[in-house]
């Protein structure tokens, strides 16, 4: 099987120049399904720390590169949406998170927000014993006691631990970011969610003030509240100093 991935059919989110070269380095198996972007690019073409595929295996062999706290030694592998890229050495500490376009992008942030990630509520079953087992939309599972969670809420897992050290649910009045589609990195709060019968997908429509998004106006030159209806499947629950590089606490 191939290592290379041409650059003109890589997934929008990769944030690669799409006509530089025709190939460009295939994610490996990890979370993130398609969407996820291999570590190399993220060194390379993002942070610029690495010029070329061995450099990166010299540097990664050194167990500098932690990704949501655990040492990475694989180049190729994917990484997504929120999780988070420590580079102790440097001391510097990234989340990933949503840019213009849908394009991943890295908000820096300090050590103490680095010690956790927000993971989104994907799918929810009860196993033996009476826990709970919840899968995060990058695939990965956790068990707890707490039966509360419900699909699409946001929790926020210690990288050491495991454990959940905040909840944000999914509801009217939740701040959120929209992830993919043409909303992609905007944030707001929830104004309405429409339950949609059947297999539909439910739809929310979002709220933002001037500081979240530029003054819009109708057909006529009325100003209208600005805001964006999108559906639910594309929108992921947020604290209010996620963005800043703050604790997500």
């Amino acid at each position: 099987m191939s290592n290379h991935q041409k650059r003109l059919s890589a997934p929008n989110s990769w944030p690669i120049e799409r006509k530089e070269e025709t190939f460009t380095v295939k994610a490996g198996a990890g979370p993130h399904g398609e969407s996820g972007v291999p570590l190399l690019i993220v060194l390379r073409d993002v942070l610029g720390y690495v010029d070329s595929r061995k450099e990166a295996r010299y540097a990664l062999d050194h167990g500098s590169v932690l990704v949501n706290g655990k040492a990475v030694s694989d180049e190729a592998r994917p990484v997504g949406m929120f999780d988070i890229l420590a580079f102790a050495e440097r001391e510097e500490y990234y989340r990933v998170f949503p840019g213009e376009g849908g394009r991943l992008s890295l908000t820096p942030i300090d050590e103490e927000a680095a010690s956790s990630r927000l993971g989104k509520v994907a799918g929810k079953t009860q196993v033996a014993g009476g826990d709970f087992q919840y899968t995060l939309h990058d695939g990965t599972t956790l068990v707890s006691d707490d039966g509360s969670y419900a699909g699409g809420d946001s929790l926020v897992v210690d990288n050491e631990t495991k454990e959940v050290v905040a909840h944000f649910p999914y509801e009217e009045g939740a701040l959120v970011t929209a992830v993919t589609g043409g909303h992609a990195g905007e944030i707001g709060t929830i104004e309405e969610i429409t339950v949609t019968a059947g297999s539909g997908t439910n739809a929310v429509a979002v709220a933002q003030d001037d500081s979240e998004a530029d003054s819009a106006s109708d057909g006529d030159g009325e100003a209208v509240e600005p805001g964006f209806e999108t559906i639910e499947e594309y929108v992921v629950v947020i604290d209010e100093n996620f963005t800043d590089g703050g604790d997500d606490e």
